[in-house]
């Protein structure tokens, strides 16, 4: 058990970032719902397998995760409903982004979607209090502050195509 404490901003154009992003590490996840209400999820990242349940809130909220084999995750998979979210996730350190000493320890989390939401990119952040997480001033390439959002959790996005502006 533990609680998540993330902050999300979307990205307009891969362009936008001042980083090579070609030179971090990435995983491939793939990940689908069995439940929105409450959050129930299962998630292939690289070759890990894991059952997630969340809370509600937005910025900050409770998160179980327990380990699953390949074989258990594709069967909770094929229960999926919904659209299966596929992304590469870029591990960026915060150190990269910002020289605040305070989140240099942290780790910026790139999202670039594919498939139904291709196109889309999300920051995602994940800081150890909430305080952090409310003080944190994003660079500019940043843009959006998205964590109030509902319609860019991972949760929406799987009964929903790309958000619209």
């Amino acid at each position: 058990m533990g609680m998540e404490i993330e902050r999300k901003f979307l990205i307009s154009d891969v362009a936008d970032i001042p980083l090579d992003v070609a030179k971090y590490k990435y995983k491939t996840i793939e990940q689908g719902y069995i439940c929105t209400s409450p959050v129930i999820r299962v998630r292939r990242s690289d070759d890990k397998y894991i059952l997630t349940i969340k809370g509600e809130g937005m910025m900050a909220r409770e998160e179980h995760e327990l380990p699953l084999d390949e074989e258990t995750y594709n069967r909770l998979r094929d229960k999926a409903d919904g659209i299966i979210i596929a992304k590469h996730r870029y591990l960026i350190p915060l150190s990269d982004v910002t020289d605040a000493a305070d989140y240099s320890d942290l780790t910026l989390e790139l999202d670039v979607f594919m498939g139904l939401h291709q196109g889309l990119i999300i920051a995602e952040i994940e800081f150890p209090s909430e305080e952090l997480a409310t003080g944190f001033e994003p660079p500019a390439w940043l843009s959006e502050d998205v964590t109030n959002d509902g319609r860019y959790h991972n949760s929406y996005l799987s009964t929903h195509p790309m958000p619209k502006k």
